[in-house]
């Protein structure tokens, strides 16, 4: 099995300019498993398995949601060598009304199942949790608001399923934005179809392959494995934008405006919003939280650049790190910030560890508690900024930038400098 850094931290390369064509088919009106699926953070299933409990979102309005599959049939899987590509997205939007739609689980029991399985929680037993029981604040198919809205992309870290981004998702959309959660198949831990078929994860075998010797590894055959790993993920992010138009229902549609289009992402998922950006003029505005830009496996490692590091990127972008990650400290943050034009900041949260931006800052802190956990494990994943304060400046942040550069809104300087709303916030350039 990789370590974290060497599945989340890396890169794509530029990407065939082939048109793609597009098989839709929607996901479920209600999406499985979501029956008994209730609980919260002070419940335990009939097995004594935890439920947890996500904070609501902040905005001002309530959030639908769907789950669409999308096939490209012009390209094969290039974990499998199937004959196309299958991907599963979710879509939060801002609703019009809730009343009478379901809230959906974070997982699914499949997803549940893989993610117990396969995860990226270093030291907590996921078998004591049962993750298909927490409940997201998203209401399947809800009647969409007025819009327009501009459309956001969110891919996750290497291993993770688009689930663990629903806390920034979901406020995200409730301050007005079409937010799409990619899932990437093969990569994510597990991936639930219509039907209940489950893919789980390559990435380990991919793994063991390309470093049959953990004690001498190659960092050619590593970089090599990394660039596949987010070259399939742009070329994802880009077929799901090619095919949004044509696979949303018409309501929905008609208020997703594609002229206002945004991508992020943590860890590899965040290298691969900027570098679907560097390559896809669509994209004019991408955050990347916590993750590296070339094909490395630590924060320190120079070498295997992308060419999102070597040519820069000419539109706006936002580098959030964990405590002490800069450009002065990544070397390839520092090459993308030499290399780009115009507006561009470079951010940390004092106290903040890789995990801090996934839901894992609010799952983990409840699992700790609850099962007596050392204190060193919460740190581990969350680092030692309190969870509140983590969410209240992962959400602040988001909505900041997309806000100004994707809506024009007036983010009174929260970007610029020092404020007293955000003291956790470090601004490194």
């Amino acid at each position: 099995m990789p370590t974290r850094r060497a599945t989340v931290l890396s890169a794509a390369a530029v990407l065939l300019a082939v048109p793609a064509r597009a098989v839709a088919a929607p996901g479920p009106r209600t999406e499985p498993g979501t029956a008994g699926a209730g609980g919260s953070a002070d419940e335990s299933a009939t097995d004594g398995r935890l439920r947890l409990k996500l904070p609501a979102p902040s905005g001002p309005h309530p959030v639908g949601t769907l789950a669409l599959r999308l096939v490209d049939t012009s390209r094969p899987d290039p974990w499998t060598g199937g004959p196309h590509r299958e991907l599963m997205v979710s879509v939060r939007y801002p609703a019009r009304a809730i009343r009478g739609f379901a809230a959906v689980p974070q997982m699914l029991p499949g997803e549940a199942a893989g993610w117990t399985e396969l995860n990226s929680l270093a030291d907590i037993p996921a078998d004591r949790v049962d993750w298909a029981a927490t409940r997201t604040h998203a209401h399947q198919g809800a009647p969409a608001g007025a819009g327009p809205y501009p459309v956001v992309l969110y891919s996750p870290g290497a291993g993770d399923p688009r689930s663990l981004g629903s806390v920034l998702c979901d406020d995200l959309a409730s301050r007005g934005h079409v937010v799409v959660m990619v899932d990437h198949t093969y990569d994510a831990s597990a991936v639930e179809f219509p039907g209940g078929r489950v893919e789980r994860s390559l990435l380990p075998a991919e793994f063991a392959k390309a470093v049959p010797d953990p004690e001498h590894p190659d960092p050619v055959k590593i970089a090599a494995l990394l660039e596949k790993v987010v070259m399939v993920r742009v070329s994802d992010v880009r077929f799901v934008l090619d095919a949004l138009p044509g696979a949303l229902p018409a309501p929905l549609r008609a208020v997703a405006d594609f002229a206002r289009v945004g991508a992020f992402g943590q860890s590899a998922g965040g290298f691969t919003a900027l570098q679907a950006m560097h390559d896809d003029r669509r994209i004019h505005a991408a955050a990347d939280f916590d993750g590296v830009t070339s094909y490395v496996q630590d924060d320190d490692q120079d070498g295997f650049p992308s060419t999102l590091t070597t040519d820069g990127l000419d539109r706006p972008f936002l580098l959030v790190g964990k405590d002490g990650n800069t450009p002065g400290t990544v070397p390839c943050w520092g090459e993308l910030v030499r290399h780009s034009h115009g507006w561009h900041r470079a951010l940390t949260l004092h106290g903040a560890a890789h995990g801090t931006y996934t839901d894992a800052v609010v799952l983990v802190p409840q699992i700790t508690r609850r099962l007596d956990l050392p204190r060193a494990t919460l740190t581990e994943n969350v680092g030692t900024i309190a969870t509140r304060r983590a969410v209240t400046a992962d959400r602040t942040l988001l909505a900041a930038f997309f806000g100004r550069f994707l809506s024009d809104r007036a983010d009174h300087g929260l970007l610029d400098g020092p404020s007293p709303r955000l003291p956790e916030v470090r601004f490194a350039s």
